[in-house]
């Protein structure tokens, strides 16, 4: 036990009366004295409650904090850089910050990702607070992320749009909001004399720490300041990215107020002195080591129980940092910061509205959290960009684009397009001065590629889409045609590599000799698949800019996934008994060698049921995060033939129902989405509304869990995109239809006008017994497509669907299947 109050002499004399009056005392307590933490709680939570808006109130961020969502619950605008939250110390599931579980809580930081698998990023210079000190020595306060750490007090975490609370076991109540590129933290504290922290009782006179360490503790160098006058402390530290090469330096400037300043100083470790107020390059040319280091303030107890934090950031310098933080925060306001952040979320989900009669509070907060998390990366980092000066707008946290290719970036250019051309410039301006588009980049850095270079068809996508205000789309083509022909030294990071053969023979060999540049000599089933895909969006970006000798080159290499398409595969696999077992079905991509010989990689590798985990980024296998079931549906350039070489119609229907219920597909991963879809190409769109209804809320819903895997802001599109009722087949003008799970959904297109979509008959929600189209109109004219454009999306119209407990044959004739290059795609 530990001295009540600092004042009490520390002579040899008292060391056995103290503990003797403290339990008296502490006996004589009523309960009500005891400030629990628990109580503090319940005394402040009011404020955090849901918000009352008819759609925040159904976005719950913390959906996806567990079982590898890394979905980032805490405070930020729409593509804010600021991001803040509490950071727990299960280093396994904290990629984004906060774990819903009960993990401790090791600090509060201002920069992060959302939804990324890897390794946790960013999470730096993370503030934390003690609401005293034992002893009430600054020295015996816990510095260290393993020492600090404390229990969360369970049920307390809350979260809305642009708010973020949570309670600690020590008694503190923290919360937390964002500007653009500043947090604002509250802190609220005990009205006790002495709180308890660490197990230990403590005078209540607070102690903040600011740790220059980020989530995955890779800071090399940086500085640190204390001005012992005003309490600011600020500083920078040098970083590595979390699933990419380089390294990157960010910069901060924090203030407080609301209590005055007793003592300042800095700590390295377990080192803590009030004599040091600065080191670093910027005060001492003292190296910092890695590790735990920084600057603290011992508050005197705030008169009104809390102490505001204000922290600006910046990646260009603490200059900078500081005028973000004094100009979008000047007055520490921290309810007026909450209510411009609901204003913006607000602002950008209200382009949709949908008609919420007759669903449950599960789906619409399934739908509107969904369509939140989509809007939270890339991130707007223009105006922090360290590396070249230009005035395009430039955006970060691309991570990755061969998860966010396939929805989120469609899903933008219909609900933001403004913001998804300012992404396309940003990505064309990175070509322009890093000589390649990226395929993933976080924090100014080169990010890994993962198959093919998919930034081909988020410019394909907005090319064939009509998006233009000040793309230059001459470069973009020069810059999608570089990732085609130009093979870069190190295509790990960007570009495409095994060029030659790709060229040569129209597929990369399992037995690739690459003289031209180094990579991951590997995956190359998945990369022939994607690199024809790209191809294929290439070429409708040629024939639009008239270049038609090379329309012509990029079609035929589009069509080089058949090169690796082995019409004799089996599908063999061992039963619980152990016993070989073949399907029926035959025909999957396989590697192959340069000699054209046959190589074998087992159908089901990769996928749930068979060594899912063996093709991440260092594998050796031929397919990445997915098995040959999986990338033999990857042909969205001409599904026509696929699904003739798969054995027609019936059979490939009966494949790809075999596909979703067998076990083999796993929709944790972005290639499985448009899979849920491709019923349509082989007329039979009724398969896809089923399995849409599978999966939603089979594995997308409104629990903290409820998403199957990183969510990429990519989960979140998917979800949208399946309760609005079409889906896109990205990089084309072409939109895939599913029953509406709303009575009607409309959005407002560019020029103000809306395009509905609504079930005029048998909408039977919440019960969904009727999920299948029986007929629709446009306009009020028979429509018997299963397949939409984006001109819908653009001048707006109404699209309406009968519904009904059966599959019909609407949309099932050849001329209403979407197009296909083998069909007259480009006619």
């Amino acid at each position: 036990m530990t001295p009540f109050l600092k004042s009490l002499p520390r002579l040899r004399r008292f060391l056995i009366l103290i503990p003797v009056v403290a339990l008296l005392v502490w006996a004589l307590l009523p309960p009500a004295k005891l400030n629990s933490p628990r109580s503090l709680f319940h005394a402040i939570k009011g404020s955090s409650g849901k918000s009352s808006d008819k759609i925040l109130r159904y976005i719950d961020p913390l959906i996806g904090t567990v079982n590898g969502g890394h979905v980032f619950p805490g405070a930020t605008l729409p593509y804010g850089m600021a991001k803040a939250v509490a950071d727990a110390d299960n280093h396994a599931e904290a990629a984004a910050g906060f774990v819903s579980d009960n993990s401790k809580i090791q600090g509060f930081s201002h920069l992060h990702d959302s939804g990324t698998g890897g390794s946790p990023s960013l999470g730096n210079f993370p503030l934390f607070v003690h609401p005293g000190c034992p002893e009430d020595d600054y020295a015996q306060c816990k510095y260290t992320a393993i020492g600090r750490a404390v229990p969360r007090i369970e049920g307390s975490a809350k979260a809305r749009p642009g708010y973020f609370a949570i309670g600690l076991n020590n008694s503190v109540y923290a919360e937390m909001t964002a500007s653009e590129h500043t947090t604002l933290y509250r802190f609220s504290f005990s009205q006790e004399a002495e709180v308890e922290s660490h197990n230990a009782l403590v005078p209540n006179s607070p102690l903040i720490l600011l740790d220059l360490v980020d989530l995955g503790n890779s800071r090399s160098g940086g500085d640190i300041q204390v001005d012992p006058e005003t309490g600011r402390i600020s500083g920078n530290g040098t970083f590595n990215p979390s699933f990419g090469t380089g390294a990157y330096t960010a910069h901060f400037c924090a203030d407080f107020t609301g209590a005055e300043i007793r003592k300042t100083g800095t700590f390295l470790q377990t080192n803590v002195t009030d004599e040091i107020q600065a080191f670093g390059q910027v005060a001492t040319n003292f190296y910092i080591p890695s590790g735990t280091a920084g600057g603290w303030i011992h508050f005197e107890r705030p008169a009104k129980g809390q102490i505001m934090a204000r922290v600006g950031l910046s990646f260009i310098s603490v200059q900078q940092a500081c005028h973000n933080a004094e100009t979008e925060i000047p007055s520490f306001g921290f309810e007026g910061i909450v209510k411009a952040s609901e204003n913006a979320w607000k602002e950008k989900l209200s382009v949709i509205k949908p008609d919420h009669s007759g669903m449950s509070e599960e789906f619409l907060t399934t739908f509107w959290s969904g369509l939140y998390r989509a809007l939270i990366s890339p991130q707007n980092y223009t105006g922090e960009n360290p590396l070249w000066k230009s005035d395009e707008p430039y955006y970060d946290s691309f991570y990755c684009i061969w998860d966010s290719f396939r929805a989120q970036h469609p899903l933008l250019t219909i609900v933001d397009p403004a913001v998804q051309t300012k992404m396309v410039r940003s990505l064309i301006d990175t070509y322009k001065h890093e000589g390649k588009l990226p395929d993933c980049r976080m924090s100014f850095s080169k990010g890994y590629t993962q198959g093919g270079s998919n930034a081909d068809v988020v410019l394909a996508d907005a090319y064939v889409k009509n998006l233009t205000d000040g793309i230059d789309w001459d470069l973009g083509y020069e810059a999608v045609v570089s990732d085609a022909e130009v093979e870069p030294k190190d295509w790990s990071t960007s570009g495409r590599g095994s060029l030659e053969n790709w060229h040569k023979l129209g597929y990369v060999p399992y037995d690739d000799v690459d003289h031209n540049g180094t990579g991951p000599m590997s995956r190359d089933i998945s990369r022939t698949v994607e690199y024809a895909y790209d191809d294929f969006v290439i070429a409708l970006m040629a024939r639009g800019l008239g270049h038609k000798g090379d329309e012509t080159k990029y079609l035929q290499r589009s069509r080089n996934w058949k090169n690796l398409f082995n019409p004799e595969q089996d599908d063999r696999y061992r039963d619980e008994a152990g016993q070989v077992i073949m399907s029926q079905f035959k025909g999957f991509l396989q590697p192959r060698f340069s000699n054209g010989t046959w190589r074998y990689q087992n159908t089901r590798l990769c996928s749930p049921i068979y060594q899912q985990h063996s093709c991440y980024f260092d594998t050796q296998y031929d397919t990445y995060e997915g098995s040959p079931w999986l990338y033999t549906f990857y042909v969205p350039q001409d599904m026509a033939s696929l699904v003739e070489a798969l054995g027609g119609r019936d059979t490939f229907v009966e494949r790809l129902d075999y596909f979703h219920s067998s076990g083999i597909n796993y929709m944790g991963n972005e290639p499985n989405f448009l899979t849920t879809f491709q019923f349509h190409y082989a007329g039979r769109p009724g398969r896809s509304n089923y399995w849409v209804h599978q999966y939603i809320p089979g594995q997308f819903n409104a629990s903290v869990n409820g998403i199957p895997g990183n969510d990429d802001c990519a989960m979140g599109a998917f979800t949208a995109f399946a309760f609005m009722g079409f889906y896109p087949v990205a990089g084309q003008d072409v939109y895939l239809l599913t029953a509406p799970m709303f009575r009607q959904v409309s959005l407002r297109t560019p020029s103000g006008k809306l395009a509905t979509l609504r079930n005029t008959g048998g909408f039977d929600a919440p019960r969904y017994d009727n999920i299948y189209i029986q007929s629709a109109k446009l306009n009020g004219r028979p429509y018997t497509r299963n397949w939409i454009t984006h001109d819908f999306f653009v001048n707006g119209g109404v699209l309406d669907f009968v519904l009904g407990s059966k599959e019909s044959d609407w949309g099932s004739r050849d001329e209403d299947l979407p197009p296909s290059l083998s069909t007259g795609l480009l006619d």
